[in-house]
């Protein structure tokens, strides 16, 4: 299952995400702003706990979170949405995951795995701008279910019919939040019109 997020605040600040002029600071601090707007949408099922609040005037019924949230970025450009989400929740746990694609298999390889220990019990929240070819974030979702993670929710900036249909074939109780679903893969497997190299850009690497 996945969800397209149409609002026009997102949307505006996509198509200066997009734009080959904007630089590297100004890259980030979108990515930043775009990761906000997803997620908020991507947390809104949380499970809360009620509890009472003492205002200066009376006792007030309120609500709290009461799950544990992990954030787990893919390396690297995963990095460059993470203070998005943590302006969200400040308290959530991080984890790591970094991959890279074997040139014989065209398949990703774990090279780094860093998990908190509440990812068992804890809402996993996958980030990475681009959801391309899918294959890395198939191999991060069955990395966290073999740690023992239930519930897994993957937000990026832009995805693609064919990284969205191969998550959802391979792991159909994971929810895709994006800003964009844009046309689809070119012969590098970049998406089009997509972002470009999403981890270039945000780091000034290019």
């Amino acid at each position: 299952m996945h969800e397209e997020i149409t609002h026009p605040c997102v949307q505006h600040k996509l198509a200066l995400i997009r734009d080959v002029d904007t630089g590297h600071k100004k890259f980030r601090e979108l990515a930043t702003e775009i990761t906000m707007f997803v997620c908020y949408e991507a947390l809104k099922g949380l499970s809360v706990n009620e509890v009472d609040v003492e205002t200066p005037v009376a006792t007030a019924k309120c609500h709290k979170i009461a799950e544990e949230i992990v954030v787990v970025p893919i390396l690297r450009a995963g990095v460059g949405m993470l203070d998005g989400i943590l302006s969200l929740v400040p308290s959530a746990r991080v984890g790591f995951v970094g991959l890279y694609r074997d040139e014989e298999t065209k398949e990703p390889v774990t090279y780094y795995e860093k998990l908190p220990k509440e990812a068992k019990n804890g809402v996993c929240i996958i980030i990475d701008p681009m959801l391309a070819t899918g294959g890395s974030t198939v191999a991060t979702i069955d990395l966290l279910k073999e740690s023992g993670a239930g519930k897994i929710v993957v937000v990026c900036i832009v995805t693609c019919p064919e990284g969205v249909q191969r998550v959802e074939a391979a792991h159909p109780d994971v929810h895709i939040y994006a800003a964009s679903v844009d046309e689809g893969l070119n012969e590098k497997k970049y998406i089009v019109p997509g972002l470009g190299d999403a981890g270039d850009r945000l780091f000034g690497t290019r």
